[in-house]
């Protein structure tokens, strides 16, 4: 009988389940194509949060290489201006130069033109002038003692021959007094 029982309340059971799968089938079709439609959405959704990653690590990686490519730029840039005030300051460096040349070539001509004046004043072609004009100077010197002693003897021969000339010139009245005081007389006589 237990048996029996076991059977009945088997049977009940297996009706029971029919009943309830007749009422609520429909309920349990539609959850679980509800459960088919949200787990088709949930591979979708895994699928775009896949994507969505994959597209994340791609602008992560734009963005990485951006940043390194800014970081880059910005010490390019600095590069730049530091190359820049460099070139600014080797130009005014250049143009000191410049002025500095100019001034230095002016002074250059100058002490050329100093130079040039100072070889005119050669020492040793002066000190051979000098020795060439004291021999000279000698030579002369000698020459003008000559003359100034032929001059002394000129002056001596000159004062002579005038005093010569007066005595001759005082004989030579008194012997034109003597011949007139006798000329008159010769005339008288006559």
């Amino acid at each position: 009988m237990s048996d029996t029982l076991s059977l009945n309340k088997l049977e009940k059971l297996i009706e029971l389940e029919t009943q309830l799968r007749g009422e609520f089938q429909q309920q349990l079709d539609e959850k679980d194509a509800s459960i088919a439609v949200l787990t088709q959405d949930k591979a979708a959704m895994e699928s775009k949060v896949a994507e969505l990653e994959q597209t994340i690590s791609t602008q992560l990686a734009t963005i990485s290489e951006m940043s390194r490519k800014s970081s880059e730029m910005q010490a390019l840039e600095q590069r730049n201006r530091e190359l820049h005030n460099r070139s600014e300051n080797m130009k005014e460096e250049v143009a000191v130069a410049k002025s500095r040349l100019k001034t230095l070539q002016k002074d250059l001509a100058a002490e050329r033109i100093e130079l040039a004046e100072l070889k005119k004043h050669d020492p040793q072609r002066m000190r051979k002038n000098l020795d060439a004009s004291k021999k000279k100077l000698a030579e002369k010197t000698t020459a003008a003692d000559k003359l100034q002693k032929s001059l002394s003897e000129a002056r001596s021969e000159n004062s002579q021959l005038e005093s010569k000339i007066k005595v001759l010139e005082a004989q030579l009245e008194k012997n034109n007094d003597k011949e007139s005081d006798q000329a008159p007389d010769e005339q008288e006589a006559a």
